[in-house]
């Protein structure tokens, strides 16, 4: 058995990851380092402003930004991350939340993510994130 690829890696996590199975996110793309998950935004996940929660767009982020920083088969783990939120997605928008990991040293990493609103490409949010890697691997060869 060789090395698993980005994809086999995801598919591993994702049988498991019921938190964003639950959210509805969509896996769309995947690669070395990268990723990118969608979802249309349900009744559920609005606030009293009728905008979707920032908690479920950063939610999005941090799906997208676990499934880039373990693309290469290695552990990792959050460490810290930040977001910046740059316009309100409302019910029935589709986000795409984009992610790639920008540097790696060691046993840590940052990741930028960018969560986009399909229909018109607007930018909503700006997540980083900082990984760490674990000594171990996703899927055991």
């Amino acid at each position: 058995m060789g090395t698993p690829t980005p994809q086999e890696v995801a598919d591993h996590m994702w049988a498991n990851d019921r938190a964003s199975q639950a959210a509805g996110f969509c896996i769309e793309a995947i690669g070395t380092g990268t990723s990118s998950l969608s979802f249309t935004v349900r009744s559920n996940q609005v606030n009293g402003h009728g905008m979707c929660h920032g908690g479920i767009i950063f939610q999005l982020a941090d799906s997208a930004f676990a499934f880039a920083c373990n693309s290469m088969n290695e552990a990792a783990v959050a460490a810290g991350a930040s977001i910046e939120f740059v316009a309100p997605a409302q019910l029935g928008d589709v986000l795409v939340a984009d992610a790639i990991e920008h540097w790696a040293e060691g046993s840590s990493a940052m990741t930028d993510v960018r969560v986009t609103r399909r229909s018109d490409a607007q930018v909503i949010a700006l997540f980083r994130g900082k990984s760490r890697r674990l000594g171990r691997s996703v899927i055991s060869q």
